[in-house]
C-alpha cells in the first residue's frame, strides 16, 4: 500500500479517459463512467461506486479483508433480460439520476475494460422467485388465480429483477429541480462537510456518484415487451419502509400496500401486459428511520393523542420539512424502460403522480389501496394523506380530521 495521498479535487487528467457525452445514443459516443480508485488521474466521475456500501468498503479494505486494487471479473455477469435501448437514452433530459448503459457495461466497454480501464456496472438484472403471506392469502380468497407459468399454487411468484445504483447527471439534475448548477454543487459539498470537493474544484466533471441507496425494481410477466405501445403496465412506486414491508409495523399502510401492488402486477402479467414494483431506499420519506421514530415518539405522546389533523405537523417539527423524496426524479427509471403510459397505477401519491405526468407518462387507472386492507392504527396516516390531496375516492372533514385514531405509545 502507498504511503501517499494523492487529492482528486483539481485536474490531474489521464489522457486515455474518455469525456462523458451524457444523453448521446449509444455508450461508445457517451464513454465509460470511470470512479478509478488506484488511478485517480483515470477518473471521469465525481464520488465512488457501490453508493453507501462504498463506506463498507473502505473498512474492509481498512481491515486487510480486501486488496484495495481489487476489479471485479465480469465473467457470466451480463443481465438475465435485456432492457433497452429506448428512445428516451439519447435525450439528456429525460434520465438524469441513473446510466442507462450501467448493466451493458461488460459488454459495451469490454475492450476498454481489457485495455485496463476500471469501468464497472451500475446496474445488475437477473431473476428470481418471491412469495409473501398476503400472495397465498389472495390465491386462497380466488382474487389470483395460479397459472404455472407467472404464480405458482404454493404462492411463488417467477420475477426478473434489476438492482439500481444512483448516478447524477449534475447539469441535468439542476435543471430538472430549476437551480443553477453551482447552487447544486455547493449545497451537495457543504451538506456532506465536504466530503467530495471535486464538486466544487472540478467543473469539468460532471456525473457524480452519490453515497445513497438506490432501487430495486421487480418486474412480473415478459420484460421484453415494456417500451411497445400495445403493451399494459401496472405499477406499484414504493418507498421503503423497513418496520412494515419487513417486520409487519402497523402504524402505516406500507407493507399491505406493497402486497396489494404485487396482486395487480401479477394480475396484469397474467393478461399479457407488464407489473412493474419499483422499490426505492428512501426510508422514512427519505428522512431516516432515525427521525421516522423520534415522529412516532412525538405523535403518540402529543396532548389530544394520535390525530391526522396534526400528522405533517409532527414531522416537520422534528425534520424541518415534511418530506425529502422529492420526486422531480421519479419519471428517470421509467424513461429507461421506455413506458409512456402506465394503466393501473397502484399509488395514492399525488406528488408521485404529478411528476409522472408532468414528464409526460399518462396514468390511466390511479388504484388506491382497498379499506380492509388498512391497519387500524394505520388510520392516522390514511386521513392526513387523503386531506392533503392523495387519491382517495373519500376525503375527512377538519371534525374526523380531530378525532384520535392512533393507539397511545405503550399500547
Amino acid at each position: 500500500m502507498s504511503a501517499h495521498i494523492v487529492l482528486t479535487s483539481h485536474p490531474r487528467r489521464d489522457a486515455t479517459v474518455p469525456e462523458v457525452r451524457w444523453g448521446a445514443p449509444t455508450p461508445e459516443e457517451r464513454g465509460p463512467l470511470v470512479a478509478s480508485l488506484t488511478n485517480p488521474a483515470a477518473r471521469n466521475v465525481i464520488g465512488s461506486h457501490s453508493g453507501a456500501y462504498a463506506v463498507y468498503r473502505a473498512l474492509a479494505v481498512a481491515s486487510g479483508a480486501l486488496q484495495r486494487d481489487h476489479r471485479p471479473d465480469l465473467t457470466n455477469t451480463a443481465p438475465a433480460e435485456a432492457i433497452g435501448p429506448h428512445p428516451q437514452w439519447a435525450d439528456p433530459d429525460k434520465i438524469v439520476s441513473l446510466d442507462p448503459w450501467g448493466h451493458l457495461v461488460s459488454t459495451a466497454f469490454a475492450d476498454r475494460i481489457a485495455a485496463g480501464l476500471d469501468v464497472r456496472p451500475t446496474i445488475a438484472i437477473t431473476k428470481a422467485h418471491i412469495n409473501m403471506p398476503e400472495l397465498q392469502a389472495a390465491v386462497t380468497a380466488g382474487r389470483l388465480q395460479p397459472d404455472g407459468a407467472i404464480l405458482s399454487p404454493n404462492g411463488d411468484v417467477r420475477v426478473t429483477k434489476a438492482a439500481i445504483d444512483p448516478v447524477w447527471y449534475l447539469p441535468g439534475l439542476a435543471k430538472r429541480f430549476g437551480i443553477k448548477e453551482s447552487t447544486l454543487r455547493r449545497n451537495l459539498f457543504e451538506q456532506t462537510a465536504g466530503m467530495f470537493p471535486e464538486l466544487v474544484t472540478r467543473n469539468d466533471l460532471k456525473v457524480f456518484l452519490p453515497p445513497i441507496g438506490g432501487m430495486t425494481l421487480y418486474f412480473f410477466g415478459d420484460v421484453a415487451k415494456l417500451g411497445r405501445p400495445e403493451t399494459k403496465v401496472a405499477c406499484r412506486l414504493h418507498d421503503e419502509c423497513n418496520g412494515s414491508d419487513v417486520f409487519g409495523s402497523d402504524i402505516c399502510t406500507c407493507r399491505p400496500y406493497l402486497a396489494h401492488g404485487i396482486e395487480v402486477c401479477i394480475e396484469m402479467a397474467q393478461q399479457g401486459g407488464v407489473g412493474l414494483v419499483v422499490y426505492n431506499r428512501k426510508e422514512g420519506r427519505a428522512l431516516g428511520e432515525v427521525t421516522k421514530f423520534l415522529v412516532y415518539n412525538a405523535r403518540k405522546r402529543q396532548t389530544g393523542g394520535d390525530r391526522a389533523e396534526t400528522y405533517f405537523e409532527r414531522t416537520e417539527c422534528v425534520a424541518g420539512v415534511q418530506d425529502m423524496r422529492f420526486q422531480e426524479l421519479t419519471p428517470d427509471v421509467f424513461h429507461w424502460l421506455g413506458i409512456t403510459r402506465i394503466d393501473r397505477w397502484a399509488s395514492m401519491s399525488n406528488m408521485k403522480h404529478g411528476a409522472l405526468t408532468a414528464a409526460g407518462i399518462e396514468v390511466v387507472e390511479r388504484v388506491p389501496i382497498p379499506d380492509e386492507l388498512i391497519p387500524a392504527d394505520a388510520r392516522v396516516e390514511m386521513d392526513a394523506k387523503k386531506a392533503a390531496g392523495y387519491f382517495s375516492h373519500y376525503t375527512p372533514d377538519a371534525n374526523e380530521l380531530a378525532v384520535p385514531k392512533g393507539r397511545g405509545l405503550q399500547e
